[in-house]
């Protein structure tokens, strides 16, 4: 039955910047597919723990500053020491900056570029590297943007940063498919998220948003439980360096 092949049961996936928005709508999306979820966050995601947990599935907390890819080392080890087996990484924690390019510092640049570049690509071999020795294969899933495609406005280093998330996307893709490993992403559209609070309280800018929007509103968590769960299964097991819009038909306008 073709729905087996979404069942997630007895998988572990690590999910990265899961304590509110996406991450969090995701880690729950895996957990009902039957995941124990390890969650990589700057501070402890009280209310995601109770949402898995509530789903009967585990939650293991690790907090780290992922803006310091030295931090990596001690995420797996406390990773690996609650789980001997990962099978699926979701690359989801970022931030944002915005001013204009003209006035665009430095610090603002390097600051977006660790966590939503850096870190992703160092994290995503570390958890290659435990794929391959496992030998089974596994799923990493990088969280792209509209921004993936588009220039964007007051926002270069976001924008550099997940333009690379997919060309990493398709690196990764490319030379670790020899070992079973998928590597897609996702680029969310316009979502109801922190990142975007500033965009929703603006009302002019918020009301050009969604008349650009073919669905007429913002995003959710929820919106992006199915692809991840698709991306995460051996539903997608014939797919390798994709990048899935889930837009609301943005940028089919």
């Amino acid at each position: 039955m073709i729905l087996n092949a979404f069942n997630l049961e007895g998988k572990v996936a690590m999910v990265t910047g899961c304590n509110t928005g996406l991450g969090q709508g995701m880690a729950l999306g895996l957990a009902q597919a039957g995941c124990d979820i390890i969650g990589v966050n700057r501070s402890v995601a009280s209310e995601t723990a109770q949402k898995v947990t509530a789903t009967g599935r585990r939650f293991i907390s690790i907090t780290a500053d992922l803006a310091d890819s030295h931090s990596l080392d001690t995420v797996m080890a406390q990773a690996l020491d609650a789980s001997p087996q990962l099978d699926i990484l979701v690359n989801n924690a970022g931030i944002i900056r915005r001013a204009d390019a003209l006035e665009f510092s430095e610090r603002d640049w390097d600051d977006v570029m660790n966590v939503n570049s850096k870190t992703l690509f160092f994290l995503s071999q570390a958890v290659a590297r435990q794929f391959v020795q496992q030998g089974q294969g596994g799923k990493i899933i990088n969280i792209a943007s509209m921004l993936s495609y588009q220039g964007g406005i007051r926002v270069p280093s976001y924008t550099a940063s997940k333009s690379a998330v997919m060309g990493l996307t398709r690196l990764m893709a490319n030379e670790w498919a020899q070992y079973g490993i998928n590597v897609n992403a996702i680029a969310p559209g316009y979502m109801a998220t922190n990142n975007t609070e500033q965009l929703r309280d603006d009302e002019e800018r918020n009301q050009q948003i969604l008349e650009r929007i073919p669905a007429g509103r913002w995003g959710s968590g929820e919106d992006m439980m199915g692809p991840v769960v698709f991306l995460a299964s051996a539903a997608s097991d014939y797919i390798n360096g994709f990048t899935l819009a889930v837009d609301g038909g943005w940028l089919a306008r």
